[in-house]
């Protein structure tokens, strides 16, 4: 197959696209062009949240199929050698040995990357330090995270709104700690759930504290939510997955696009939307951009809070 390659000019640099015309999500016949326009829009939204954080990428090269043909995916943590050598990266050594991420600080560090068809951008509650010298180490007690995340996932039975009201159970518990949240429907099944934190604690320890809030939710509403992991606990409860604050794991980035059937977005929310989870969908790019003249980034707060800590 011919690649129909051409180059254009994203902020200075020069990027090579091909296949524009490339199906990657077959039900809504949605091309790579498209995808990387909704990419070129978002961008300076997506990336206030993935500045300076290593990004784990899930690639679709083929598209994601159908639900009959499911197309196959997998992730990347390693940035290839082919990459252009403009890109900002970040070498992590794990037990496993060392990776290099690339640093998503740029619309043209997200052009290539959506070109090389990794729809999704995963990324750590933790930042480095461009230019700085970094250990290297990923272990939790050496990571001081400047944000909390909660990942509010549906066990068969429940849905969305299910996920909507254990949103609004998380954020009075966070209110308890005077930590202001902020919700985001995940662009697959339920919510992301926001805090700034001030960087002074360790990610061992963020993970303790939101392991603890979870499983004092589930002691009072066990009906409802389930903080352990086991998946035969999930049945008919919504499980608050306190894990990803771990130093090691990662969340997809609020604007990313998802790797499902259609072209959902984890995609910010106002908490006046959640008055009526009945109402709540989760949101195709179309319509996240249809939204952000409206709107703007529901999630600057957070970003901004991030900047106060990260400028220390």
């Amino acid at each position: 197959m011919a690649r129909h390659e051409q180059k254009v000019m994203v902020e200075g640099h020069r990027v090579s696209l091909a296949n524009l015309d490339k199906v990657l999500y077959p039900e809504t016949e949605t091309t790579k062009g498209e995808v990387l326009d909704y990419c070129a829009q978002i961008a300076p939204y997506l990336i206030r949240h993935t500045k300076n954080r290593i990004a784990t990428r899930k690639r679709w090269v083929d598209g994601v199929g159908t639900p009959a043909e499911p197309g196959a995916a997998f992730f990347e943590k390693n940035l290839p050698d082919s990459a252009p050598s403009w890109i900002r990266s970040r070498a992590i050594r794990h037990s496993t040995g060392t990776k290099r991420y690339p640093l998503v600080n740029d619309a043209a560090t997200l052009t290539y990357l959506t070109q090389m068809a990794a729809l999704e951008i995963h990324v750590p509650q933790w930042t480095v330090r461009p230019g700085a010298k970094d250990p290297g180490t990923i272990y939790s007690e050496t990571r001081h995270p400047d944000r909390m995340v909660f990942d509010l996932d549906p066990g068969p039975g429940r849905g969305l709104a299910d996920c909507i009201e254990v949103a609004q159970l998380v954020r009075e518990r966070l209110k308890d700690m005077d930590l202001e949240s902020y919700p985001v429907t995940s662009g697959a099944k339920g919510v992301h759930l926001y805090s700034p934190l001030d960087g002074a604690a360790n990610s061992q320890h963020i993970s303790d504290v939101a392991h603890e809030l979870a499983r004092s939710l589930e002691a009072d509403h066990g009906n409802l939510i389930v903080a352990a992991m086991k998946k035969t606990l999930r049945e008919n409860r919504v499980l608050i997955d306190w894990s990803q604050n771990s130093a090691a794991k990662t969340t997809v980035t609020p604007y990313s696009l998802r790797g499902r059937f259609t072209p959902l977005v984890a995609a910010p929310r106002s908490w006046d939307e959640f008055d009526d989870p009945a109402a709540v969908e989760q949101l195709r790019f179309a319509e996240v951009l249809d939204r952000m003249d409206d709107t703007g980034d529901l999630l600057e707060p957070l970003a901004e809070a991030v900047d106060r800590v990260t400028a220390e």
